[in-house]
């Protein structure tokens, strides 16, 4: 078995009139993230992180901003492609650690739905698949609720 490692980060600035999504769930906030697609900086990140470690470039590359048939998409659906795109060079998702940067809301007791969700996106089961969710120490453009980051590692596997 041949295994590879890829690290992926994403940011994006909090606004009003937007809906917030994280881990390829909805959540409740009066700010949501700013972006071309839906925004979902965890999904983006674990996708740049499988690409990465698939040596298939990045997120934009495959996926730009610039295309129209991107604008507002659920990030699950380029989750999905992803996993199929890696696939095409035999490899497999064997797991994912992934942490979120953000000072609200507080996301504790979403991330097993998000676990869930990313799980059931990527075809593997949901032990295979750590959220974790952390503050900034009101520090920085997080700490000031000017928007939510979030960082990724993967494994992915070949027979």
């Amino acid at each position: 078995m041949k295994i590879r490692v890829g690290f992926g980060y994403d940011v994006h600035a909090l606004v009003p009139g937007r809906e917030l999504w994280l881990g390829g769930i909805r959540l409740e906030h009066e700010l949501g993230l700013l972006g071309h697609s839906d925004a979902d900086v965890l999904i983006h990140a674990i996708c740049d992180a499988l690409l990465g470690a698939a040596n298939m470039r990045d997120i934009g590359y495959h996926f730009p901003d610039t295309a129209g048939e991107y604008k507002n998409i659920d990030s699950k659906v380029l989750l999905a492609k992803t996993v199929a795109l890696i696939a095409t060079k035999g490899y497999r998702v064997g797991n994912i650690d992934a942490t979120v940067c953000a000072e609200r809301p507080k996301l504790k007791a979403r991330i097993p739905e998000m676990q869930e969700t990313l799980a059931r996106v990527m075809g593997v089961d949901a032990d295979c698949v750590s959220v974790k969710a952390t503050t900034t120490e009101k520090l920085g453009f997080t700490g000031r609720e000017e928007g939510i980051s979030a960082y990724a590692t993967v494994l992915i596997e070949r027979e």
